[in-house]
């Protein structure tokens, strides 16, 4: 099946030019376009879509906030690559926190581009783990506990080898240095990560860091 992607930027050559670049890929096809964040959410509300591709500094409704109230309408919400021209932790940290599924700057290259909207619409996340964790050991403060999406007892579902490989998790390790840390094989952590995931209904990655540290279950490293 195609991977059905909108292109939210309020540049149109901007957006004309992603198209181009997604329009030449056989399993990829752009069906629907914005020029803001409000115009996004109107069209994603009618228009089927596995991945948005969407940028930061909007008018009228910019991309952390549209990224966040699109996530809040469920698990089926289409996954959320950001694109920005701002090589900043403040806007990485905000689209993060808001929901997106992956942070990359404008002027990758465009096969990273096309793999990285691959991956998102897989289920993954195209932001290192470690870089999340920085980006939360400098705005943890600044955290907002979430409400009603993870509660005590959605922990409490996990299983002691599930709440390790959580912790690990949310300290930035991949999968196989997770399974080298516990001595098990690479994928049966991945299929702890996919229990994990789905008893906490998280969207990736990234979430189960972000929820480590709402949670409490990871502290800030110390400032330098």
């Amino acid at each position: 099946m195609n991977i059905r992607v909108v292109i939210v930027d309020d540049q149109p050559l901007v957006r004309a030019g992603f198209r181009m670049v997604l329009g030449s890929q056989p399993d990829i096809e752009v069906v629907g376009e914005a020029g803001d964040g409000a115009e996004a959410l109107r069209l994603l509300a009618r228009t089927p879509a596995d991945v948005v591709v969407m940028d930061i500094r909007m008018p009228v409704l910019d991309g952390v906030e549209a990224t966040r109230r699109l996530c809040a309408t469920g698990p089926d919400a289409p996954k959320v690559l950001v694109l920005t021209t701002f090589d900043t932790d403040a806007d990485a940290f905000a689209a993060l926190q808001a929901g997106a599924s992956g942070f990359l700057l404008k002027n990758v290259p465009p096969e990273e581009l096309l793999s990285a909207i691959k991956v998102v619409a897989a289920g993954e996340s195209v932001v290192a783990p470690r870089i999340t964790r920085r980006l939360l050991d400098r705005f943890a403060d600044q955290l907002v506990p979430p409400t009603g999406t993870v509660d005590d007892q959605g922990l409490a579902a996990l299983t002691e080898r599930e709440r390790e490989v959580l912790l690990l998790v949310g300290q930035g390790l991949s999968n196989a240095e997770i399974g080298q840390r516990l001595f098990v094989a690479e994928t049966t952590v991945k299929t702890h990560v996919g229990r994990i995931l789905t008893k906490l209904d998280l969207r990736d990655r990234v979430q189960i860091v972000v929820l480590a540290y709402e949670r409490g279950l990871i502290r800030p490293a110390p400032s330098p």
